[in-house]
């Protein structure tokens, strides 16, 4: 099977895409945002915006932003920090945006799932605690019709 030019710059653009996102997993603590990211992976901000949202249904920036939220999460879990050191060790420099984000995404604001969330998960390993309360951006399902009978 031959490869047309268009289906080779197709399969490029998801490899840096990948690339691009990896990235934000491993580095989503330190200071990131769409132009350096794009500048790494040599595309312009505009052009990583549109292909990332293309590909993974989100913008770079949502996905930062539900990386420092998981992890902000598994840190509030713990509770043997606050809301601020929280904040600021997942990369946030804004208590205000932090809190924001964080209460649309898990639906109230970090000190209330720190006080929650120590409770609802004691006794239950990480690796399950981490899977439940995993953040969904826009939570709300779809509707759909019932199975007919």
């Amino acid at each position: 099977m031959t490869s047309t030019p268009a289906t080779a710059q197709h399969l490029s653009d998801l490899a840096r895409l990948r690339r691009v996102r990896d990235r934000i997993d491993r580095e989503y603590a330190r200071p990131l945002d769409v132009e350096a990211l794009a500048r790494g992976a040599h595309m312009s901000a505009g052009h990583l915006s549109r292909r990332f949202r293309l590909a993974y249904g989100e913008s770079p920036y949502s996905y930062l932003m539900t990386r420092r939220i998981e992890r902000a999460m598994a840190l509030l879990r713990r509770g043997d920090l606050s809301v601020t050191e929280v904040c600021f060790a997942v990369g946030c420099s804004s208590l205000g945006t932090f809190s924001t984000r964080f209460t649309e995404l898990v639906g109230m604001p970090p000190s209330t799932y720190r006080d929650d969330a120590a409770r609802a998960t004691a006794g239950i390993p990480s690796c399950v605690a981490k899977q439940v309360t995993r953040p969904v951006r826009n939570r709300r399902a779809p509707a759909t019709n019932p199975p007919p009978e």
